[in-house]
């Protein structure tokens, strides 16, 4: 009998580890090839991890809720065939470099001694032999010797005044070499001190409601993006009439012929994407004090899940899709997002966001952005309100279909004038909507 190690899987560029949800396999059992072993959870979507192999699951190295890195073992699988367990050259070679950077930083201390020239008088000022034969024993650099403040006579140097020097100085060699000796024994980084929060009081009558896992780090990833990005926003108001009667007229037949349900949400990622496209400079992200400019314009489409929270589904290329495109990419995240279908790289790469928070009645929002992104935008509701009309004959008011467009943006790389003009060409795109437009 052989062995196998099942690992958990790359899934996505930035997808470096995941949460254990529930094992689906006990020891002992037969599992068969590309049979799920257990589930898995990201900062993104959950997952199943199957297996690669037929065989019998006989050990699990992690439990529920354990986080695991991309790569580690999961699982051992006893197979037929011979061993198929990798070696551990990587931690060897790893290992191996750690040890060295440890001996570098050992040598550097010991050699200082022999690297310093020996101390010498000067006209200014007058060292004892028994002072310099001290300072050359112990390493003490002219430079170090001229900076001691002497208690002799003429502010000269003393045995006394040297030695409580070189009493300081070993101690921090010594806390350099305490340093040394925890990169020895360990390699797990330390962590920033815990700043107390407040303690929330309940009454009895209170109940108490434990956050779920994704609701954890929904509320991490805001509050990181607020400390992150200097939030501003620019409101505009669309009169999307045109779009409201022309989906209105053609969703029937669209529907025979596509199989698919049009609705408003394709229409204004497509203006989003050529809006992008017009402004390149929002399709960013910024990595410390550089900008990337994104080759690819890929939306990212907020939507809501069964629970309450939400998952950011993108579609890649979006500026390259036909609205038929369109239509489909957005149904098809849209209903996997809702039932958990949602594969890991299909949150990944967002380049902007969009979310309808009109979805819910609210006529506009603020929203968060998404990181590491620096733009944000929320569609309201769409609504049927009076509005001034103006003709070659003269205003007159008339009943439109109207919406705001809240555009949230970073303020360290978008200016005012940037993220106002971008949300207007949305705008522009919207009300230049074609009442006669075939697809």
């Amino acid at each position: 009998m052989a062995k196998f190690e099942l690992r958990l899987p790359k899934m996505g560029e930035s997808v470096a580890e995941a949460t254990i949800t529930s094992w689906l396999k006990e020891v002992g059992d037969t599992i068969e090839l590309d049979e799920p072993v257990l589930e898995i959870a990201t900062d993104k979507v959950d997952s199943e991890v199957p297996s690669e192999v037929d065989g019998v699951l006989v050990e699990r190295l992690f439990n529920v809720d354990d986080v695991v890195q991309v790569g580690q073992v999961l699982a051992i699988i006893e197979t037929e065939g011979e061993d198929e367990l990798s070696d551990n050259g990587h931690d060897e070679i790893e290992t191996n470099q750690n040890e060295k950077a440890v001996e570098e930083i050992v040598q550097t201390i010991s050699l200082a001694k022999e690297t310093v020239a020996p101390p010498v008088s000067s006209s200014e000022r007058f060292y004892s032999p028994l002072v310099k034969n001290i300072a050359k024993a112990e390493g003490v650099s002219q430079e170090e010797l001229d900076a001691i403040v002497g208690t002799g006579k003429d502010n000269r140097v003393t045995k006394n005044d040297i030695l409580g020097y070189i009493q300081n100085k070993g101690t921090a060699i010594k806390q350099v070499s305490q340093n040394v000796e925890a990169i020895r024994v360990s390699t797990k980084k330390v962590e920033a001190p815990k700043v107390e929060k407040p303690v929330v009081v309940s009454s009895g009558e209170d109940e108490i409601i434990e956050m779920t896992r994704m609701g954890k780090l929904i509320a991490h990833h805001m509050v990181e993006s607020v400390q992150t990005s200097a939030h501003v926003q620019s409101f505009i108001e669309a009169d999307v009439t045109n779009i409201w009667n022309w989906r209105k007229k053609v969703k029937s037949d669209f529907m025979k012929r596509e199989g698919e349900n049009l609705t408003f949400t394709p229409i204004f990622m497509e203006a989003i994407a050529k809006a992008l496209r017009d402004y390149p400079m929002m399709n960013i992200s910024v990595q410390g004090d550089t900008i990337v400019k994104k080759k690819n314009i890929n939306l990212g489409m907020a939507a809501a899940l069964p629970d309450g929270n939400l998952i950011v589904p993108v579609i890649k290329n979006a500026d390259q899709l036909n609205l038929v495109g369109m239509t489909k990419q957005v149904n098809d995240l849209a209903n996997r997002a809702r039932t958990g279908k949602l594969k890991p790289d299909d949150t990944q790469g967002g380049t902007y966001t969009v979310t309808n928070v009109g979805t819910f009645g609210s006529i506009m929002g603020t929203p968060i952005i998404n990181q590491p992104q620096v733009g944000i935008l929320a569609l309201g509701a769409i609504r049927k309100v009076p509005a001034v009309i103006e003709t070659p004959d003269g205003d007159f008011i008339g009943i439109r279909y109207k919406m705001f467009l809240s555009h949230s943006y970073d303020h360290r790389v978008v200016n005012g004038a940037l993220g106002g003009q971008f949300v207007k060409a949305v705008t522009d795109y919207l009300e230049a909507w074609d009442i006669n437009r075939e697809i």
